[in-house]
C-alpha cells in the first residue's frame, strides 16, 4: 500500500486526542480527513472515505456496545445481540441470515443457532473476504477471580467486537458503489463454549459464501488507538484427558497424580496487574521466556465413574502446538506409575489458533501506515492462558487475529484483560477497529 507523507492525519487526530480524554469519549476523526471525496466517485475505497463514513457511526456503536453489555447472554442464548445485529443490517441493506450455528453437546443438550450471517456485495468485481465477531457473554463461573453465584457478564470484549462488526459493515454499505468484490460477516454465537464457530463451519456457510480468507479482531491489554498482530503465532489449543484408578489405593494415587500433573505446567497463572504486565511483555519478547510453555490443570472429579472409580479429571494448553502429543505421553508415563490407572481422552484436542504470518504482516504494513508505527507491536508467542474457537475458522481459510487496544490512558491492566472482573476496556476502541478493518477489507476484497 502506497503512504504520501502529510496526507494522513496523526494518531492523536484519529483518536481524538486519546491522550488527554476521559475513558467514555468516542473516537472522531480529524476534520480534514472527514472532508473526503465527494459522494458518487467511483474510485475504489480508500482510507478517507471510510474514515469519513465510519466518523458518522461513532454515538450509534457506542450506543450498541452498552445495550449489549446491559443484556450479556452466554452461549446458546444470545437473542438479544443476534436481533441487533439483524436489524440494523438488514436496514443498510445487507443480505442476512438469522439462526444460523445451532448444535447439539456430546451429552445431548441442544443448543440454538444464534448466529447471523450477513452478505455485502459490492458494486464491483473482486474477492469474497469475511470478517468474523463473536456475540456471546462470560458465564459467572468464567470470570476472575472465582466467586460463587457471580452473574454472567461481557468480560470477554465480545460487545465491543459486535459493536465494530456491525460498524464495519454499515460503514462498507455506505460505500457500496466504490467496493470491489464481496464482504461476508459472521456474527458468531457460542464463542465462549467453544462451539458456534464449528456449528457454523458444519452447516457449510464458509462454502455458501464463497469466502476467500477471514479476518477477525479481539479486545486486549494494549493501549486504545493500538494493535498487536500475530504472525506465525495466536493462542494455544486445549487438550483434555481423564485417568481412573482402581484397588484399594485409588483415592489417595488419584490426589498424588493430580499434584504431579499440576508439577508439569511452567507457567502460574497470574496473581495482581504486575504479573500480568510481565506476561503482556513476554508474549511480544522473541524466543522470551514464553516461547514455549505448558499450562496445566487437574483434579479428582466430584463424583466416581459409572464403575466407582475415583477419576482425575486434567487438562492442558501448550505451545509450539506441536507439543500436544509429547504431552500426552508425559501424563501418560505419569499415570502408569499408579497400578490400576487407565488413561482415556473424552474428547479429540482443541485446535490452536495459528495466523499465517504473511498476512499478519501485511496488516501490521498497513495499520502502521493508517495509524502510525507506534500504533502497532507483535505478539511473538502465544497468552498461555486463553484460546479461541476461531482457530476452526483458520484451519479452513488463510486470515488474521489482531489484538485491538483497549486500555484506557493512566488505567491500570486489569481493565483491559479479558475475563476479569474488573474489565471494563475504552469505547473508544470501537471506532478504531471499525476504521482499521473496514479499510483492510476493502483492501482485501479487490482482485
Amino acid at each position: 500500500m502506497e503512504n504520501v507523507a502529510g496526507n494522513r492525519p496523526s494518531r492523536r487526530a484519529v483518536l481524538g486526542g486519546v491522550a488527554g480524554a476521559g475513558a467514555g469519549a468516542v473516537v472522531m476523526v480529524s476534520g480534514a480527513r472527514a472532508s473526503a471525496e465527494p459522494a458518487g466517485r467511483r474510485n475504489p475505497v480508500d482510507q478517507a472515505a471510510v474514515d469519513a463514513a465510519a466518523a458518522r457511526l461513532d454515538g450509534e456503536l457506542v450506543a450498541l456496545r452498552r445495550a449489549l453489555h446491559a443484556n450479556p447472554q452466554t452461549t446458546g442464548q444470545e437473542t438479544f445481540a443476534a436481533g441487533e445485529v439483524a436489524r440494523r443490517l438488514r436496514a443498510a441493506g445487507l443480505e442476512v441470515t438469522t439462526g444460523v450455528g445451532g448444535t447439539t453437546l456430546p451429552d445431548g443438550t441442544a443448543v440454538p443457532g444464534n448466529g447471523v450471517v450477513a452478505v455485502l456485495r459490492g458494486a464491483r468485481p473482486g474477492r469474497t473476504v469475511a470478517y468474523r465477531a463473536d456475540m456471546d457473554a462470560v458465564p459467572g463461573d468464567g470470570i476472575m477471580p472465582p466467586k460463587k453465584g457471580r452473574p454472567a457478564a461481557h468480560a470477554c470484549g465480545h460487545d465491543i467486537h459486535t459493536a465494530v462488526g456491525v460498524g464495519v459493515a454499515l460503514t462498507l454499505a455506505r460505500l457500496r458503489q466504490r467496493l470491489s468484490g464481496t464482504v461476508v460477516f459472521f456474527f458468531q454465537p457460542g464463542e465462549e463454549g467453544l462451539v458456534g464457530a464449528r456449528a457454523m463451519i458444519a452447516q457449510g456457510w464458509l462454502e455458501r459464501t464463497g469466502v476467500e480468507e477471514i479476518h477477525a479482531l479481539h479486545t486486549g491489554p494494549y493501549p486504545v488507538g493500538g494493535f498487536a498482530v500475530t504472525p506465525g503465532s495466536g493462542l494455544p489449543g486445549q487438550d483434555w484427558v481423564n485417568i481412573a484408578f482402581g484397588g484399594p489405593d485409588a483415592a489417595a494415587s488419584a490426589a498424588r497424580l493430580v499434584g504431579e500433573i499440576t508439577a508439569l505446567g511452567t507457567v502460574p497463572l497470574p496473581q495482581d496487574p504486575a504479573a500480568l504486565e510481565a506476561m503482556v511483555r513476554d508474549v511480544q519478547t522473541p524466543d522470551g521466556p514464553l516461547a514455549r510453555f505448558l499450562v496445566t490443570g487437574a483434579r479428582v472429579a466430584p463424583a466416581p465413574d459409572a464403575e466407582g472409580r475415583p477419576v482425575v479429571e486434567a487438562k492442558f494448553r501448550c505451545w509450539p502446538p506441536e507439543r500436544d502429543a509429547e504431552v500426552r505421553e508425559e501424563i501418560r508415563r505419569l499415570a502408569q506409575t499408579h497400578p490400576g490407572a487407565v488413561v482415556g481422552y473424552p474428547r479429540d484436542p482443541f485446535p490452536a489458533l495459528l495466523c499465517p504470518a504473511d498476512a499478519a504482516n501485511a496488516l501490521a504494513r498497513r495499520l502502521r501506515c493508517e495509524f502510525g508505527a507506534g500504533a502497532v507491536t507483535v505478539n511473538r508467542t502465544a497468552f498461555p492462558f486463553n484460546g479461541e474457537d476461531y482457530a476452526l475458522f483458520l484451519e479452513r481459510v488463510p486470515g488474521t487475529y489482531t489484538f485491538l487496544g483497549g486500555r484506557p490512558p493512566g488505567a491500570g491492566i486489569e481493565t483491559s484483560y479479558p475475563h476479569y472482573e474488573t474489565f471494563e476496556p475504552d469505547e473508544r476502541a470501537i471506532g478504531v477497529g471499525v476504521r482499521a478493518m473496514a479499510g483492510w477489507l476493502a483492501d482485501r476484497a479487490r482482485r
